[in-house]
């Protein structure tokens, strides 16, 4: 019997006003999985996760986590189940310090039993701990994003979404958060990641989704997809 998804998106269709921007769009993620969504910009990336979380809702289709249809619910509520996301542009609060970003949010709604804490935040990103009582505006991007995923984390995530994780950063900022990813998904930690990054998006994830004008046109595993440059080039220009 196949295990059971802990998210599935099914056939759902989603846009700004009159524009459509998902078309049948489908994927799903297992427990513990870590799982990329790719393609071109504007392709409905971003659209997708907004979807997931009640930020562009779901105009047609399904999606359920933990078995829950939660096509509908506002995303405070999505939230609360356990989706925990980092979006694009970081979005952390300037005006407070790392600390009080990281606490803000903190909660463990899922019963977690070794829940996340701002100690072991900072042992995964011992950066944050040195600027603890820094205003977030003073941080570097890179610092910025490693924040974000911190706040995210002290939510006690089942799933965690990642919006353009690695956009704009230094090469070695990038291979500290693809480090961190890493070091999450060996805890069992279930992820989607958005990003452009297909080198070493192969090396770390489990499964692949290319999407092309809002709808899935390729997926597959690690293997599969570094084995496949045409699909590369086709889908994602490289």
């Amino acid at each position: 019997m196949p295990e059971e998804a802990l998210l599935e998106v099914r056939d759902i269709e989603a846009g700004y006003g009159l524009s459509q921007v998902l078309f049948g769009l489908s994927l799903s993620i297992l427990p513990g999985e870590m799982v990329t969504l790719m393609g071109r910009n504007g392709m409905g990336k971003t659209t997708t996760v907004r979807s997931i979380m009640g930020l562009t809702p779901a105009r047609v289709g399904v999606i359920r986590f933990l078995g829950v249809d939660i096509a509908g619910l506002p995303p405070f509520r999505v939230a609360k189940l356990g989706i925990g996301l980092v979006p694009e542009g970081r979005q952390i609060f300037p005006n407070l310090s790392v600390n009080e970003n990281l606490v803000a949010a903190a909660a463990n709604r899922t019963a977690a039993a070794e829940p996340w804490t701002l100690a072991k935040v900072h042992a995964l990103f011992p950066r944050l701990a040195e600027r603890a009582s820094s205003m977030g505006r003073q941080l570097s991007g890179g610092e910025q994003q490693m924040l974000a995923i911190g706040r995210a984390l002290m939510t006690n995530p089942r799933l965690l979404l990642l919006d353009e994780v690695t956009e704009g950063l230094a090469p070695l900022i990038r291979e500290e958060i693809w480090n961190c990813l890493v070091r999450l998904k060996a805890q069992g930690q279930s992820i989607l990641v958005i990003d452009k990054n297909v080198e070493a998006l192969t090396q770390i994830a489990d499964r692949h989704y290319l999407i092309e004008r809002g709808r899935v046109v390729w997926t597959g595993t690690s293997q599969e997809l570094a084995a496949a440059p045409e699909v590369q080039h086709r889908y994602l220009g490289i």
